[in-house]
């Protein structure tokens, strides 16, 4: 019985593994169609969406049962729970890289109020905090995790440089940008709440492999 839920548990981290690969690969094409002001490609982010939400659904079955089979204590709850935890801010990412694709879409028969320089900046974090708050989920390891909650702080910093830019130097100047600022100013706000779930799902990795609970706590965290 334990060797098979134990193969369980790794299937489990497969999943994740899967649905996390799907969510970061949205997220790259969403900002790739944005460079490149492109609409397939930005409708095929928005197709694969539902794929995302199916694999979802499953997660959150499967942990469910092995709840409900096993009676699992101690760390292995924290695990399947933490992973239905994680399922979901994936699925909310990716929800994100919709809503970004959705912006491109507003954007792709204008011409560029500006050259992108810090939304790349800003995509570059993002994806790279979720790809380690995964990474840290799978490899049970907290110090990746308190990283990414640390670098919290940069996207932040980068979202309020892209927000002060254009509404200082663009809308502020002439409100007839704001069909090529908003957007841009959205993508920028969708890309800061992606580093937010990255965050949440890092903090929850902390409580599970330390039992330790850092959210709304950052002095826990040294």
């Amino acid at each position: 019985m334990e060797r098979h839920f134990d193969e369980e548990l790794k299937e489990l981290n497969k999943e994740v593994l899967k649905i996390g690969a799907l969510t970061e690969e949205a997220i790259f094409k969403s900002i790739e169609a944005l460079k490149n002001r492109d609409k397939v490609s930005a409708q095929e982010v928005i197709k694969t969406d539902t794929r995302i939400d199916e694999l979802e659904l499953a997660i959150d079955e499967h942990c469910i049962d092995l709840i409900a089979r096993y009676q699992p204590l101690a760390s292995d709850l924290r695990f399947i729970t933490t992973g239905m935890k994680l399922n979901a801010e994936l699925e909310r990412i990716a929800d994100l890289a919709v809503d970004i694709c959705q912006r491109v879409m507003e954007l792709a028969d204008k011409p560029l109020l500006k050259p992108l320089i810090d939304i790349p900046k800003l995509s570059a974090i993002a994806q790279k905090m979720v790809h380690d708050s995964i990474d840290a989920f799978v490899k049970k390891d907290a110090c990746l995790a308190k990283m990414v909650v640390l670098s919290d702080s940069q996207a932040d910093e980068l979202r309020n440089r892209v927000q002060d830019e254009l509404i200082n130097d663009y809308l502020s100047r002439d409100v007839k940008s704001a069909t090529r600022a908003v957007p841009l100013l959205l993508i920028a706000r969708h890309l800061e709440r992606i580093c937010d779930h990255a965050t949440n799902i890092a903090e929850d990795v902390i409580y599970m492999v330390e039992a330790r609970v850092v959210k709304h706590h950052p002095e826990k965290l040294k």
